[in-house]
């Protein structure tokens, strides 16, 4: 078993923030958890220390100098999957999707609660390790809908035969619309299967309901697939079912 892959080994946190002393009480938190835990204060920094040795997730501000965070996330993607929760002091919520749609995991508004942003941490990496070390002794079926194809096992993804390009979230997100199709979903109940939280900002959900469609859906703002149920959530349909008054939201 490699190191990334040991469930007993203290995980590693690179938070990212130019302000001393939010990185202090952040750091401060996170090693109180039993984190190991490095601080970087502008986005190159964080590359190379990302480079030197990989972190098992990423806590970065927005707003850095050198590089801003959203391409500090971009580049980390790139390299490799590492799980990212962003930190913002901005309250348009513009920001905080364009954040989700670059690849965080998460995202919390400054000021936040440190002990909200350790649990956050520690699920998002119970749900990365579950996946991570869980054994491959039992395969999953292979799931088909229309055009689409998912094999959980492997983790991969196709639509009519070629590879899907889906993030962790988002795989995780269409392999349960696939195993309950037919079925009204929260966004409560999908956050709560799907990400592991009983709590946190919804638009998580929609705005990986949104990235979803437009790889999945021949015209994402007319899905035929993921569809709204207005005033509860939404509903897989696993034969392309034609338009009607629920659209996309």
């Amino acid at each position: 078993m490699n190191e990334r892959s040991a469930p007993d080994r203290t995980a590693r946190i690179l938070v990212v923030d130019d302000d001393p002393t939010v990185a202090e009480v952040v750091t401060g938190y996170l090693q109180g958890a039993g984190f190991a835990v490095d601080w970087a204060a502008d986005g190159p920094e964080a590359l190379r220390r990302s480079e030197a040795r990989r972190p098992d997730l990423v806590v970065l501000d927005l707003m850095l100098p050198g590089l801003d965070g959203l391409e500090v996330c971009r580049r980390l993607r790139a390299a490799g999957p590492v799980p990212v929760i962003m930190l913002t002091a901005r309250g348009d919520e513009e920001d905080r999707i364009t954040g989700l749609e670059v690849g965080a995991d998460d995202y919390v508004t400054k000021p936040f609660s440190p002990r909200e942003l350790v649990l956050r941490v520690t699920s998002v990496l119970r749900r990365t390790r579950a996946r991570d070390t869980a054994p491959d002794t039992s395969p999953r079926p292979v799931l088909c809908a229309g055009a689409l194809t998912v094999d959980p096992t492997t983790r991969r993804a196709t639509r009519r035969g070629a590879e899907l390009a889906l993030t962790l979230r988002e795989f995780d997100l269409l392999t349960y619309f696939l195993e309950h199709p037919a079925t009204a979903h929260t966004r409560e109940e999908l956050m709560r299967r799907v990400w592991g939280w009983d709590f946190g900002d919804l638009s998580t959900v929609t705005v990986h309901v949104r990235r979803l469609r437009a790889k999945i859906e021949d015209d994402p703002a007319r899905p035929r697939h993921i569809r709204t149920v207005w005033g509860v959530g939404y509903r897989f349909e696993a034969e392309e079912t034609a338009d009607s008054e629920e659209g996309a939201a």
